[in-house]
């Protein structure tokens, strides 16, 4: 029997014309090949004289296999990590209905109004529900993760620094908050010519030259604090006062807008979005109406039609950097769309009631955890929590534990301070926090009765009272039917790729064929923490590896970094490595960028955020 061999070929299913229609258009203008036609319109100088060195491409279907075997290459364990990233559901018809839904995920940035309105929608939610839990007045639709939000806020309140705080350059920082979103505020800092000092927020001095404090709530050891007189003492001296809060502690916990904070920043991620490694997830980020025209990213509002019906549409974007330029304090421009629609919906899915539910069954859990470890009689680092319990031991003792947790298949997160943290999410059972109390009794051989609790964790005066999520949006739709409905409803008001094509040439437009995009529902993908040993994540190592060497090949450069979030997050980064590269050879006096006005508006914006001047 002949061997005919797999032939779908995946530049026939998604890229360009079909052979006949090829072979039209060669004869219409002349030209023998598609070859030919390359070399008579490239000029000499800049066509390649040798091919990148690939791998033979393979059939859709062997890429299927081929993904499925690299996902299995990570391992599952049971992630008790926290620390900014979290176990999490994703809601049946929010991951068929728009993760894996074409009439979502295909769209262009919706600069037109007219064709955009249901994701228009989706992302007031989504600015509704980040206002209601945060206490504050306005949100913009979605930021790139916590630290690029941390790190805008920054910038921001630097911006808008006036009168004898004009030229204050000091930002104080919590070493409660989470060290990946230092390390972030630390790059953007530099280029900016602010000094951070971080510290204890107890030992912070609101002297003159200080503009800005930014402090974790809950702080990342789990404990909460009260930042009311911080706040005000703060606000006493000028100084602005930036928050990043957990937003499902929010449902319980009084909002950072009623301890008085200027801006609330914070990830969504824990709202059903899966942690895949460390991202993408969508960033929040909420502050006063009075610095409404400083606010990074997009902001959704209502306006009218030219009938004088409601109609949403992209507001004040007079401040971005497609208008502003050099001029503007972001390059941000879209951000995490996607991602910030799957956390609306998953607000409006659940409901007040239903997120309230979420979160004192997790605290609920972290009750039982705290009081059967506390009767081991350990150190317990923090007295107040929603989510997290850290303990502090010898070194000796953690290095056991962690051993003997690895051998169960379950990840704590262990610090260079000789503590263990032990974060519970929303999926874990009760069965699972038992084992976790096992390790602990096991290598401090004591046997304990497992006890239930009416220890608190939340402090009284940090307890929630106001309402949140009361636009009846939040309330209509608890039933799957309901939401798959009102989700179909926004998808036929905008036009994506399952309607019409999209005649636009864009960094925003990418092929997004349903085989890429298979992997992203795939738990071995899906349910890695980005904290887990690295022998855990073998399958992502080698997909991150494998990548960078051929992205290297293509464009002919030695070094590849996947880090940056966005187009303009790499434009950032690059700028950063070629001021680096002069520093290094001496010529830290080479800072200006000349930017053609054709250019797109986050090069100027980036290039002043790496401290250059446009030109």
């Amino acid at each position: 029997m002949q061997n005919i061999p797999l032939q779908e070929k995946f530049v026939d299913r998604h890229i360009g014309p079909r052979e006949n229609e090829i072979t039209e258009m060669l004869q219409t203008i002349g030209v023998d090949s598609v070859e030919k036609l390359i070399y008579e319109t490239v000029p000499d100088n800049i066509l390649i004289t040798k091919q990148p060195e690939l791998e033979a491409p393979i059939t859709e279907y062997e890429l299927l296999k081929e993904m499925q075997r690299i996902a299995s290459k990570n391992k599952l364990f049971k992630n008790f990590i926290g620390m900014g990233y979290y176990e999490t559901i994703t809601p049946s018809p929010i991951k068929r209905n728009i993760l894996e839904n074409p009439g979502w995920y295909t769209q262009y940035t919706p600069y037109q109004a007219e064709i955009s309105q249901g994701r228009l929608e989706a992302l007031l939610n989504f600015q509704t529900m980040v206002i209601d839990l945060t206490g504050m007045q306005i949100a913009n639709a979605s930021l790139l993760d916590e630290g690029t939000a941390a790190a805008e806020a920054m910038s921001m309140f630097y911006s808008l620094r006036k009168g004898e705080k004009k030229n204050s350059n000091i930002f104080l920082i919590s070493d409660n908050v989470f060290p990946q979103t230092i390390d972030v505020i630390k790059t953007r800092a530099v280029h900016l010519g602010i000094e951070l000092r971080i510290e204890n927020e107890d030992n912070f001095e609101l002297t003159e030259d200080v503009f800005g404090i930014f402090v974790q709530y809950p702080g990342m050891n789990g404990s909460i604090s009260n930042y009311e007189e911080l706040f005000k003492s703060a606000k006493e001296k000028n100084i602005f006062c930036i928050a990043a809060a957990d937003i499902l502690s929010l449902v319980l916990l009084k909002s950072p807008g009623e301890l008085g904070a200027d801006c609330v920043v914070g990830s969504t991620q824990r709202f059903g979005v899966p942690m895949g490694f460390g991202g993408p997830h969508a960033a929040y980020f909420a502050t006063k109406e009075d610095y409404k025209r400083s606010i990074p990213g997009r902001i959704i509002g209502i306006s009218v039609d030219s009938k004088g019906r409601r109609a949403l549409r992209m507001a004040l974007q007079t401040r971005e950097q497609h208008i502003k330029r050099e001029k503007a304090t972001s390059n941000i421009c879209t951000a995490q769309v996607l991602l910030a629609i799957m956390a609306g919906m998953y607000a409006v899915y659940h409901g007040p009631d239903g997120l309230k539910n979420i979160a004192l069954r997790i605290h609920g859990l972290s009750k039982y955890l705290y009081e059967n470890l506390k009767n081991l009689k350990l150190e317990i680092v923090n007295k107040s929590f929603f989510d997290t319990i850290t303990i502090k031991l010898e070194k000796e003792k953690i290095n056991e534990i962690k051993q003997i947790a690895l051998e169960s298949q379950i990840n704590l997160y262990y610090s260079d301070q000789n503590t263990i943290s032990i974060n519970i999410g929303e999926n874990v059972a009760k069965t699972e926090i038992d084992e976790v109390i096992k390790l602990f009794n096991d290598v401090l051989s004591e046997k304990e009765e497992l006890d239930d609790s009416n220890t608190n964790g939340i402090p009284e005066s940090l307890q929630r009272e106001s309402q949140f999520l009361t636009n009846k949006v939040f309330t209509n739709y608890r039933s799957e039917t309901e939401l798959m409905r009102y989700i179909k409803y926004l998808e036929k008001k905008d036009l994506s790729l399952t309607t019409s094509m999209i005649p636009l040439g864009s960094c925003t437009m990418k092929l997004n064929a349903a085989s890429e995009l298979y992997a992203l529902s795939s738990q071995g993908f899906g349910n890695i923490h980005p904290f887990v040993p690295l022998d855990q994540a073998a399958g992502y190592l080698e997909m991150i590896k494998k990548l960078e060497n051929q992205l290297a090949e293509i464009t002919g450069l030695p070094g590849v970094s996947l880090q940056p979030n966005s187009g303009a997050q790499g434009e950032y980064t690059g700028l950063l490595v070629i001021k680096a590269y002069h520093i290094n050879r001496g010529e830290s006096h080479r800072n200006i960028v000349l930017i053609p006005s054709s250019a797109h508006g986050t090069n100027p914006a980036s290039a002043v955020l790496a401290g250059n001047k446009v030109v």
